[in-house]
This record gives structure tokens, sequence and C-alpha cells, in this order.
């Protein structure tokens, strides 16, 4: 059985017509022969991630989901310009190729990039990988020197001083997320009245050393080399990098972790091996990240409930898509439940925080 991430069958209603795409591709990308197949890789909520199969090269396509969407998201051009610049700095990006403005063509942007074969960890390891505690926490911790090294990296070298502004930038993350949480309502959704009154209240100073921020650095999101799995080779999904406060990042981070001692219905919710032996627990992560960044965090529950908010924003806008018939898949009707249980969350933390 192979361990490199699979692509599977194109989803009812998400097609995409190969006789289209081919000679766009042949005139953008040279020394393309024969005619594409065209298959979906199964993970991800937000934009749909093709493979586009020609005779010995293999590419991968990226476009928004189709129904409404939020005005700021799934910014073809914007990813495709991140991938292309940050790699100098950061070379865990894939090469982009090309970017089609044409939204008539697929009906909507879309743009194309080489594919980094290996391995994507999801829910759980593969028992293939033989990775025992040891080799799962020092995996886990190369998944968070990664993230150290992209807040490292000086994005003005990169020539992306101008991908976002860090002054202010919490405040906006904290307007901006209640202000799409409250477009995305859904008569059975919460409200996170309680959650979003603290969040402005307690909120801190803009950060002293403002980095690029990836938005959604978790493990679906990081390939691993398939002959050394404890190798990272690339990262992904690049749509919401921004300029900003890297706690803020972390926080975004720890909101998808869910530890091996947390209780039934939040294990429900795991997206990755966050549970396996070895793995860092959501307060061990924060103190290695501190550590590997030299510095000094005293309290993290800002930055988490503002992950676990976020969150839930995120999982609002494809509920609503569902909810309102824009969208087949079937997996989204579970996202209310996951919203509810997110605010549950966050004001547990909130209850017991000193902030």
């Amino acid at each position: 059985m192979t361990l490199t991430d699979q692509s599977t069958q194109v989803r009812p209603g998400e097609e995409l017509d190969a006789a289209v795409i081919d000679p766009y591709l042949k005139a953008n990308i040279p020394d393309l022969d024969g005619l594409p197949r065209i298959s979906q890789f199964p993970g991800g909520a937000s934009n749909l991630t093709y493979l586009v199969s020609y005779p010995g090269r293999d590419f991968v396509l990226r476009r928004p989901p189709f129904g409404q969407k939020a005005k700021s998201a799934h910014d073809m051009g914007r990813e495709f310009r991140i991938l292309n610049q940050l790699n100098s700095g950061f070379p865990f990006c894939p090469k982009a190729y090309v970017h089609c403005t044409d939204s008539s063509l697929i009906g909507g942007e879309f743009y194309v990039m080489e594919r980094v074969k290996g391995i994507i960890l999801r829910s759980d390891i593969p028992a293939g990988l033989n990775l025992d505690a040891s080799r799962t926490e020092a995996l886990c911790k190369s998944f968070i020197d990664r993230l150290v090294e992209l807040h490292q990296v000086d994005y003005n070298a990169c020539g992306l001083a101008d991908l976002g502004k860090p002054e202010g930038y919490v405040q906006r993350q904290i307007e901006g997320w209640t202000s799409r949480y409250q477009k995305a309502l859904t008569p059975d959704a919460p409200r996170w009245e309680k959650v979003t009154t603290w969040l402005h209240e307690k909120m801190p100073a803009d950060h002293p050393k403002p980095a690029i921020v990836h938005n959604d650095y978790r493990f679906d999101n990081v390939i691993l080399d398939a002959d050394n799995p404890m190798r990272i080779i690339g990262v992904l999904d690049w749509e919401m990098a921004t300029l900003g406060d890297p706690l803020m990042d972390l926080g975004n981070s720890l909101a998808y972790w869910i530890e091996a001692d947390d209780p039934a219905p939040v294990q429900l919710m795991r997206r990755q091996p966050s549970n396996a032996p070895g793995m860092l627990t959501r307060r061990q992560f924060v103190d290695y990240y501190a550590a590997r960044a030299n510095i000094t965090l005293d309290n993290f529950d800002y930055y988490y409930c503002y992950g676990l908010f976020r969150l839930a924003g995120i999982v609002q806008q494809i509920y609503y898509r569902y909810y309102h018939g824009q969208t087949q898949d079937k997996r989204f009707a579970q996202f209310i439940h996951m919203n509810r249980l997110l605010e549950q969350m966050t004001l547990q933390v909130i209850a017991r925080s000193s902030l």
C-alpha cells in the first residue's frame, strides 16, 4: 500500500473539463504532451484541489469552491504570488506555474503548481511509517520548527512587504472574524457573543516583531518525504497568508491541536494525528515554540481563544454554503455540531483564564 497522498474520483458537482483545461495549460507551460487525466484530492474544505496528470508529469490545480464565498477569501492570484516569492526565504513552497484570471474557463480563477509528491498525515499516522513515540516527538518538533522558521523569514527580502499591514493586525482580526461570523450565521448556529466581547476587552498590543503568518498551519498542509518521513519537504495552502502577529498564527495552529486526553466529543473534531503517542500537548507545543523562537510566553489563553473562534468562523462559512444548498458535500452537514463544541471549549478556557 502506497503512503503518498492519493487523489480520487472528482466529487459530484465539482468536475473540471479536461478538454477546456488542456489547451490553456499547453499554451502556458512548455513541453506538455497527450491529454490530461483529472482527479481530486479528498482533503480540504475550502479551495478545491485537483491532480492534473500528463504522461510523465503531474500538476496540482487550485480553484475556489462553488457557491457564495467571503469577499476577501479564495484569492488565487495572491496565493500564486506568495508561492513564487516566498520560496526564496522559505524553501518549502511548491513552484507555481500559471495563474488564470479568466473565470469563464472553468467557472472561477485558478492556478497551477508543481506536485510535491510525498506523505500527508491526516487523522492518524499510517502504520507503515513505523513511527514510535520517540520518532513521533521528533516529527512534531520538526513541524513546529518549520513554523518558527516561517515566522523568522525576512519578508522584505522576499518582496512581500506589501502582503499585509502589521499595524492593528490583532484588532482587524477580531473585528473581521466577528463580522464574517455574523454574516455567515444560520438559525441553528451559536452566536458567540460572550467570546467576542471577551476578545475585544482583552485585546493585546501589536506584536513588536511582525511576521509572515500562514493562518492554516497544520499537519494536513505539510508534505513529508516518502523516503524519509521525518523530513518536511513542502508546506501547502497559502491562501490566507499575510503579515501580522506570529502568536495569532500559533493560536490558529493550536485550535486544531486535539490532545489524547481531550474529551470524546472533542476527539471527533480531530483531523490530524496530534493525539498520537509522542506528540506534544498544547502546553508543550507553546513552550517548545517559545524556546525555539527565543521568546517568553506567560499566558497564551488569548491567542488560543482567538484561534478557536476563528476556526468556528471558517466552519460556519462552510456550513452556510451547505445550509443554503450551495454545495452538495455531505461532510459539511456535521459542521454545525463542530461550531457548537468550539464555543463550549472557548468558554471553558475563558472561565479559567487569569487574563
